[in-house]
């Protein structure tokens, strides 16, 4: 799992079927990550209800949160629509799980990506990340911490 002070490797993904999104496309926002195992597995619905909830308080840090799993694009699409998401769902489909393998979060076993965040600056350097258990929703609160650690003015 990529670590604190890596730059953030670029990608491009599907977030609807005709759009696709590039990390590099943000610059000058802090990014958050979010892999997750599956659309519409219980844990996974859970979480991205909670960031869908949570939204105003990652922008009021000028930061975008980006879901990402295998599932297709139209999978993508129809669980979005379900939830009522108001957050971009990237398909690390095909290649299945490239983008999962080069943050280090690709689970082979089961083919599907770890419950992994990763909160970057706005140069897009990874700033804090965070390993979940499979079954375990990993919650806000250290995204939040580490969006308001970077606010911090650095001490010298």
């Amino acid at each position: 799992m990529l670590e604190k002070g890596t730059a953030a490797p670029d990608f491009e993904l599907f977030c609807t079927p005709d759009q696709k999104i590039r990390l590099s496309e943000l610059a000058g926002k802090k990014v958050i990550l979010a892999f997750y195992p599956a659309d519409w597995s219980p844990v996974c619905s859970d979480q991205m209800a909670l960031y869908n909830e949570t939204l105003k308080y990652f922008r009021k840090y000028n930061a975008d949160i980006l879901g990402i799993s295998v599932d297709s694009k139209w999978c993508h699409m129809a669980f979005s629509a379900d939830r009522k998401l108001h957050f971009p769902l990237l398909a690390d489909f095909e290649p299945k799980g490239a983008v999962a393998r080069a943050y280090g979060v690709y689970d082979e076993k089961e083919g599907e990506c770890l419950r992994a965040l990763f909160v970057m600056d706005e140069q897009h350097t990874i700033q804090w990340s965070y390993l979940s258990p499979t079954g375990i929703n990993p919650g806000a609160d250290g995204i939040l911490d580490a969006l308001e650690a970077l606010a911090q003015p650095v001490k010298s």
